[in-house]
């Protein structure tokens, strides 16, 4: 089921995972099976009960400029840009990811970022809302520099102890949406300098991945970049793509 909704494939060995994850779910629906569970959902594929499934079974492991190797790359190709930028982070998770992109391009435009758009997307509207609040705990964030933290976080007080937040001016930079990548129509509108899918196509089975580079390339600006994640590797794939560098692939020029 979450295979036909989400397009995760999740092995057998992923079992006691997939169980533990929605026995909370069944309890908190008020039933006591798993069939008495799923049967609403698999007779009515507009039921409510739909968005908590499919975030029970989605995972969220990420942190700030994680696979860091990535953002200077970032930041030296949009450098080059003639036009307001954009960029496309289809994974973004409880929001490091993208608030990454934007301390990036604010780092590497100056004043020119205040044009830059960012689109944030993820299939988990739990993970979603906890991505537009912005808010952390300091632990998240000491590994940044400490200009970093002064320049773009603001730190808790009080009942806020513990905590930092997002400064509203980059969290003004980043659209955060819900979109299913295994679906047939994204709503997603390009193009964009850069898109990154790390650690997302993992969970595809081979035909998902084919069809989401496909889309990921009508979606590109002509050399545009693919950011993908350090397990992820498309070079086998008859895709639009080439390798430029460590797990980044860049749009050829005359795709098919």
């Amino acid at each position: 089921m979450i295979a036909d909704r989400a397009g995760i494939a999740l092995g057998a060995h992923k079992r006691e995972m997939a169980y533990s994850r929605l026995a909370r779910r069944v309890r908190l629906a008020g039933t006591h099976r798993f069939a008495d569970y799923l049967a609403p959902l698999e007779a009515n594929p507009a039921d409510p009960e739909w968005e908590h499934f499919t975030n029970a079974l989605t995972t969220n492991l990420t942190s700030f400029f994680r696979e860091a190797h990535h953002f200077p790359l970032l930041a030296q190709h949009v450098s080059q840009a003639r036009e307001p930028v954009s960029v496309w982070c289809c994974a973004a998770s409880t929001g490091e990811e993208p608030y990454s992109i934007a301390i990036t391009l604010a780092e590497a435009l100056g004043q020119a970022a205040e044009r830059a758009k960012i689109l944030a997307t993820d299939i988990d509207t739990r993970a979603l809302a906890d991505a537009r609040a912005g808010i952390y705990p300091l632990a998240a964030v000491e590994k940044l520099s400490e200009e970093r933290r002064r320049r773009f976080f603001l730190k808790g007080s009080g009942k806020r102890a513990g905590l930092a937040r997002v400064s509203a001016e980059l969290r003004g930079r980043i659209r955060f949406e819900p979109v299913n990548l295994a679906g047939s129509d994204w709503q997603v509108e390009g193009p964009f300098d850069a898109i990154f899918c790390r650690n997302l196509m993992i969970y595809f089975d081979k035909d998902t991945q084919q069809r989401v580079l496909r889309g990921f390339a009508r979606l590109l600006k002509p050399n545009g970049l693919l950011f993908a994640g350090h397990s992820e590797n498309f070079s086998y794939f008859d895709n639009p793509f080439v390798l430029r560098g460590q797990t980044v692939y860049q749009l050829k020029a005359n795709p098919t």
